[in-house]
Parts: structure tokens; C-alpha cells; sequence
């Protein structure tokens, strides 16, 4: 194999692949990115763990066609920090040989032949805007458990009725629900994935800045179990997880006896400072008032802070305490202006949403719903 290529085209197309790349391959050549230069000048970058697919093709000058895998997190190291002029990559017998102006690496070629096919991707059933898809994937994967005690409440649960896209995720602490709407190819289009939460959002970081995203369910009993992705010369899959996820919405509340509505931003700075006295597992307490919600951290002996932010209450006030770590993912996704918090009692779960101004209407696109933690007095 002998081409050439854009320093930054390439350097762009290895750091992505080898994003999927495993941190402890189970075999050493899926450490591996394959390389493969066709005649018509486009080169295909793969990498690929059993689980996670990553493919993107680029145009180079190609000289010489053929396929070559080398590792491929120390290629990307090393395209990122050569200078801004073409890169060539050939291959001398066993070695690949990378020269950049007067930098030159000669790096050891694995057995292609070792390494596992990659799967096909489905054709998308529809397409969802870049930056709503990363939005939505921000805003719901924080809910998403990052233990291996129920591996199913790993994933974000994505259903598709027609138009609307509804995903879902919870660690039985809190749950986060977003509800979009796409592009479907067919208007009567119906899918339920469970995709991996970590997965899910290194691809709608990766593939969202794209005008769009091309989302590929396969097909109903095919048994393929996998999800595409695909933005412009990218293509991705990952396996679904396997299981039938618990029906939570029923935790969302179905009557609301207070609701409060706060800058965003100066209550997410308040509960920032008053946490930083509260120990693992501490809670933050919020006293609402008719104008202002306290709030409050440490008690007794330990260290003690409060802050005090204005706020617009409807109904009853109340005192409740949540885990400010949970209460902080939350808020910082938010997006909007303003917060809106919806309570029914002190021991309910609350409800977190938008909202563009102080005195308009909750944007319920997306709700966060937070259990409360118990705390003395």
C-alpha cells in the first residue's frame, strides 16, 4: 500500500475510529485499526470490539492500493502531533512506514487476516437533527446506571412511534425522559432499543456535530441486535442489550401541590457552594419560602453552609433534600433560562424540567425526575 493524505483529514478520521477501540483488547488485534486504500482513491479506516463498529472513508491520493492493520490509538498519537503537511503511509514488508516532512515512524503491520469482519450496518429508518440527537443523549444518559448490578438500567431505552422519539434512562434514583421528534423513513415506524449509555453518547458527541444523524434499527426478528449510526462518510453500530427494561414512567408523578420556578443558573451556582460541605452521601436541603428556596448543607459539629436564591412559588412550601451530585446533572442539561421544580410532598419524587422565561410555560420535552433523600430534622 502507498498513498498520501491531508494531515488533518487523517488525523480527524484515525482519533474517531479509535475512539471505539477497547482500553484491554481481549485479543491484541483489536487494538488494531484497519486500514483499507482503493484504487478510486478513498481509504476506509475500521476498528471494531465484538461490540462497538466504527468505519469512516476519506479521500487520499492512493499510489498503490491494498489493506494494513497497526495499532491504532499510537497512530492516532502520532498524526495528531506531526506538523501540517501530507502524511504517507507505506507499507516495507512487515513494517508501515509514516513520513511527515522529516518525521518519519515505522510501525509494525498485525495479521489482518486475524482480524474479525465487521458487521454490516442496517440502512437508517430515519434521521434525527445533530444537535437535538447530542442534546437529547446528554440529557438522559446522566440517569443511566454506571454499575454492573443490573447491567439493563445501563442502557437508554429508545422507543420510536411514527414521528416521536421517546428515550429513557434511570438508576432508581433518578430517571430522565426526553421526547424528540425525527425524520422516519416509513410514518408508521414502531422500534424499542436498549442502547449502552456510554456507548450512545461517544456517538452522538462524535457523529452530532453533522447536520444530521441516520438512526438504522434493522429489522424486526432479524436477530442482528444491533443499532447503526451514520453522519455523512461515518458509520457506526454497537450491540443492543438484552432484556426487558422495568416500566418506570409510572414513578412521574400524577398531581403536582407546589411548584417553583428559579434562574437556572444562579441556583446551579448556590447548590455548587453550599455542596462543598456535604460529605459523601450528605444531602443538600432546600427550604422553599414564598420568594426564596434556602439552601443548606452540614449539620452539628461538621462544616455548615447556606445561600439563599429568589424564587417563584406556587402552592404550599416545603423542605426537601436531595443528593446534590444528582440534583446537579440534572440542572447543567437542562438548557433553558429558567428551572421549573414540581413537587406533590417532601417524600415524593420531584420533577425538574425547562423553561425559556420566568413567567412562561415548562418546556415537558424533557423531565428529570429526582427521589429525595431522608435527612434528620
Amino acid at each position: 500500500m502507498k498513498i498520501r493524505v491531508d494531515r488533518d483529514v487523517l488525523t480527524d478520521a484515525v482519533t474517531w475510529v479509535a475512539r471505539s477501540l477497547p482500553a484491554r483488547p481481549p485479543v491484541p488485534v483489536l487494538a488494531g485499526v484497519l486500514i483499507e486504500a482503493e484504487d478510486d482513491g478513498t481509504v476506509t479506516l475500521s476498528a471494531f470490539d465484538y461490540e462497538v463498529s466504527a468505519k469512516v472513508t476519506i479521500a487520499a491520493d492512493v499510489t498503490e492500493s491494498g489493506t494494513i492493520l497497526v495499532l491504532g490509538r499510537l497512530l492516532a498519537d502520532i498524526c495528531r502531533n506531526l506538523p501540517s503537511r501530507p502524511i504517507d503511509l507505506v507499507t516495507e514488508g512487515s513494517k508501515v512506514q509514516v513520513t511527515c516532512g522529516s518525521s518519519r515512524f515505522s510501525l509494525l503491520q498485525m495479521p489482518v487476516d486475524s482480524y474479525p469482519t465487521l458487521p454490516t450496518s442496517p440502512e437508517p429508518d430515519g434521521t434525527v437533527e445533530g444537535d437535538v440527537f447530542t442534546q437529547a443523549v446528554s440529557q438522559v444518559s446522566i440517569a443511566a446506571d454506571r454499575g454492573d448490578t443490573l447491567p439493563i438500567l445501563t442502557g437508554v431505552r429508545v422507543e420510536i412511534d411514527g414521528d416521536k422519539v421517546t428515550l429513557l434512562a434511570t438508576d432508581r434514583y433518578r430517571l430522565a425522559m426526553r421526547e424528540l421528534t425525527w425524520n422516519p423513513s416509513a410514518a408508521d415506524a414502531s422500534h424499542l432499543a436498549l442502547i449502552p449509555a456510554r456507548t450512545l453518547t461517544d456517538m452522538a458527541k462524535a457523529l452530532g456535530a453533522a447536520g444530521s444523524v441516520g438512526l438504522a434499527f434493522g429489522r424486526a426478528g432479524s436477530g442482528d441486535g444491533l443499532v447503526g449510526f451514520d453522519a455523512g462518510q461515518r458509520h457506526a453500530t454497537t450491540r443492543l442489550l438484552d432484556g426487558e427494561y422495568p416500566k418506570v414512567t409510572s414513578i412521574f408523578p400524577t398531581s403536582v401541590d407546589t411548584e417553583a420556578v428559579i434562574e437556572t443558573a444562579a441556583f446551579v451556582e448556590a447548590v455548587k457552594r453550599v455542596a462543598l460541605v456535604a460529605e459523601r452521601n450528605t444531602p443538600v436541603r432546600l427550604r422553599f419560602e414564598e420568594g426564596q428556596v434556602a439552601i443548606e448543607a452540614g449539620t452539628g459539629e461538621d462544616a455548615q453552609a447556606s445561600e439563599a436564591v429568589e424564587v417563584t412559588l406556587t402552592g404550599p412550601g416545603l423542605e426537601i433534600a436531595f443528593n446534590p451530585h444528582f440534583l446537579l446533572d440534572g440542572l447543567g442539561v437542562l438548557g433553558t433560562p429558567y428551572t421549573r421544580l414540581s413537587f406533590t410532598q417532601p417524600g415524593r419524587p420531584a420533577v425538574i424540567s425547562g423553561q425559556p422565561e420566568a413567567d412562561g410555560v415548562a418546556d415537558t420535552s424533557y423531565r428529570y425526575v429526582l427521589m429525595p433523600v431522608r435527612f434528620a430534622g
